[in-house]
């Protein structure tokens, strides 16, 4: 008996016109009928997920920040939180300026960019949040960081990733949620991190616990799971670590999954033979 979902928000529990499914949403019901828990694990800020988890109703603590913030819906409890050691957000400031790179800073579950351009309009309308323009981030990323994103071509993000894991990668977890975003957070900021947590919270086993991703930043979550789902949509490396890939984001993935496992509706898909 599975005791605990997490589900991924973006790719995963969205479809691609970035809505909740009629069936999954009824899923979602059922399964919390039956006295699961269910929540999201995301790379969004608390702010964002929590329009989200208010649409389903949900009434538990939230992974947010990748996993750098646990924190409840409704009294806004912080249960678990992670900052990106100051050092290292220096460092990657005075790097990003060097190089020209769009960087997004998160303090206080505010959004933070240096000029309003369209980089930071197009992830306004992603996270449905808005934006502040700061006019000193040299001192305002020596505050604490809960997060910190930069923005650019998959190709340049790439390139620049190989640096900056050998500049501070010994402090802090660095991973893309879509191929243009690279997030810095805490080492022990993951989603991996967050489900331990949780599960210990909600006092129930990591067996118990399923989890559903599709990105390189859903990694650590989907191998720590008792059952780590990704979805049919999701990137190879995550199906190839996962334990079941499910149908897209598009197709109910996370519908069949519940129905397969926790109410026993459907059949389970037969998986590659290496799984």
């Amino acid at each position: 008996m599975y005791k605990l979902i997490l589900i991924d928000i973006d790719d995963t529990l969205l479809n691609d016109d970035r809505q909740i499914s009629a069936g999954t949403r009824e899923a979602l019901k059922q399964a919390m009928d039956k006295g699961v828990v269910v929540t999201l694990a995301t790379g969004r800020m608390y702010a964002s997920a929590k329009q989200i988890a208010g649409s389903l109703q949900l009434n538990v603590p939230l992974i947010t920040y990748q996993g750098s913030l646990v924190k409840t819906l409704l009294d806004e409890n912080v249960l678990y939180e992670r900052s990106v050691p100051a050092e290292s957000a220096v460092k990657l400031y005075e790097y990003c300026k060097e190089h020209g790179l769009h960087l997004q800073l998160y303090h206080d579950d505010i959004l933070y960019v240096q000029e309003d351009n369209d980089k930071a309009k197009a992830y306004a309308d992603l996270s449905k949040i808005p934006y502040t323009v700061h006019p000193d981030f040299e001192q305002l990323v020596r505050q604490s960081m809960t997060k910190m994103l930069v923005i650019d071509e998959p190709e340049v993000l790439d390139r620049h990733a190989i640096v900056l894991k050998e500049l501070i990668g010994g402090d802090v977890h660095i991973t893309k949620s879509k191929p243009n975003f690279l997030e810095f957070v805490h080492k022990e900021g993951t989603k991996g991190d967050a489900l331990r947590f949780l599960a210990s919270h909600c006092g129930c086993q990591i067996e118990e616990t399923i989890a559903f991703g599709d990105s390189w930043n859903d990694m650590e979550m989907i191998t720590t799971a008792g059952l780590g789902v990704a979805m049919g949509n999701a990137v190879p490396a995550l199906k190839a670590a996962a334990d079941y890939v499910t149908l897209s984001n598009n197709d109910d993935g996370v519908k069949h999954v519940i129905d397969a496992f926790i109410l026993g509706t459907a059949e389970k898909i037969a998986q590659p033979a290496q799984k």
